[in-house]
């Protein structure tokens, strides 16, 4: 039976803050608990969105956090379908978008990330597209399918990690794929040079086509449909759907109306909720988690200054984040200094990367593996051979090595990480 002597809000309803609510619980929490998500399907998983769900080997009911009877259960109060319009901190109030009110002695802000707009003339077209929502998602598992049906052209702009699994989805329905970037090489701002060529050969051998060192300038169609994209090198490629797929930004306007602290939205911050290592913001009785914190950094020795603050948008942040956040609002004490970690999937390959290097951090890449095969692992180092990130491709049961020489912040013989036949826990004395 619920106490409602305190209430404790949860503004998101994605996997942070589904997660948390779950936490609460668990934890012996016997007040409200309030979770209210702007969208009206219950809290789902987002990698499935471009990974098993947009390339159709998993079902719709796959990407839930949680049986929908199991908020009920646990005393989840779910309001579904209300967006969050108001935060009124000396009232210790929010406000949804029906006018309704709702005290909090504790909150958590988990409002994650929104895709970035193409600022380019045509983007009003039907078939220009976003994926972040379960809605997107199956929008566009739609049109891929039509598109490989029909043989039909799709042009990705941006080859970051969504851009690249939906490029991979595109070609499994049999579409037709360009994708335009500006940098060049796939994951340039991730893996680097060194590794951003593994990519483009990946996608190449399956017949996506990339277009490097050019952005979208417009989107030409006719009768309100897209029939192709120009870029600012003068270039024009023929198109039946456009995905932007050129990164994300917090969803923070909540937060700042009401006055809380945001981190530089230059560097590896870019703009987040700014917390502490209890994930708490510069309000007592507010914490933030997922896509839309951005938490001290402890790791990356010659990267960013300890104590730079850093915004994670993949799943093991908010998978991890909300719990903490959540042992934090009941006044335990929480230390949130998880190495990032993100998975993908392309193909037949599967990567995990662990750590954060991007290009300028690292002085050089060490693999050990056959990267012809496409199964290896390949890590970043620093000047003294200090250990920032490490990616295994087609390798499996490393994780917790790599984390554990990332977290040592000890030098370590390149040599010796490139040779297979010494185990990485070794390296570790």
């Amino acid at each position: 039976m619920v106490d409602a002597h305190r209430t404790f809000v949860i503004v998101g309803g994605g996997l942070a803050g589904a997660k948390a609510a779950e936490t609460l619980r668990a934890e012996g929490f016997t007040g409200r608990v309030i979770l209210i998500c702007d969208e009206r399907d219950h809290p789902y998983e987002r990698p499935p969105l471009s990974k098993g769900f947009l390339n159709g080997t998993e079902e719709r009911e796959s990407v839930f956090v949680h049986e929908p009877g199991w908020y009920a259960q646990a005393d989840i109060e779910l309001h579904l379908g209300q967006p969050a319009v108001q935060l009124d901190r000396a009232a210790k109030s929010v406000r949804l978008g029906d006018g309704t009110r709702i005290h909090y002695d504790r909150l958590l802000l988990a409002t994650g990330a929104e895709p970035r707009r193409l600022e380019v003339p045509g983007t009003d077209l039907a078939g220009v597209h976003h994926l972040r929502r379960l809605a997107h998602a199956e929008r566009l598992r739609g049109v891929l399918a039509s598109l490989g049906r029909d043989n039909g052209h799709l042009v990705i702009a941006g080859a970051g990690w969504i851009g690249l699994e939906v490029a991979a989805a595109a070609r499994g329905y049999g579409a037709e794929v360009t994708i335009v970037e500006p940098e060049p090489c796939p994951l340039h701002a991730v893996v680097g040079p060194e590794l951003g060529a593994l990519f483009t050969d990946l996608h190449g051998a399956h017949g996506v086509r990339f277009h490097f060192g050019a952005r979208l300038t417009e989107i030409t169609g006719q009768d309100g449909m897209v029939l192709a994209v120009h870029t600012d090198d003068g270039e024009e490629h023929p198109a039946h759907a456009v995905l932007a797929a050129i990164g994300a930004a917090p969803r923070t306007a909540l937060a700042e109306a009401a006055g809380l602290e945001i981190a530089p939205r230059t560097g590896p911050s870019r703009g987040g909720i700014a917390v502490d290592a209890g994930l708490c913001t510069s309000d007592p009785d507010i914490f933030a988690a997922g896509d839309a914190a951005a938490f001290p950094l402890s790791l990356s020795p010659d990267g960013p200054p300890h104590g730079s603050l850093l915004r994670v948008e993949h799943w093991a942040n908010a998978l991890n984040g909300g719990p903490a956040a959540a042992r934090g609002m009941l006044g335990q004490g929480v230390t949130y200094d998880r190495v990032p970690y993100f998975f993908s999937d392309q193909y037949d390959v599967g990567l995990e990367y662990s750590g954060y290097a991007p290009p300028g951090s690292y002085a050089q890449v060490v693999c050990r593996g056959d990267v012809g095969k496409q199964e290896f692992i390949a890590f970043w180092l620093t000047a003294d051979g200090r250990l920032l990130a490490g990616m295994n491709v087609n390798v499996w049961d490393v994780t917790e090595s790599i984390q554990a020489l990332i977290r040592s912040g000890a030098p370590i013989d390149p040599h010796a990480l490139a040779d297979p036949s010494v185990p990485l826990a070794t390296l570790l004395a």
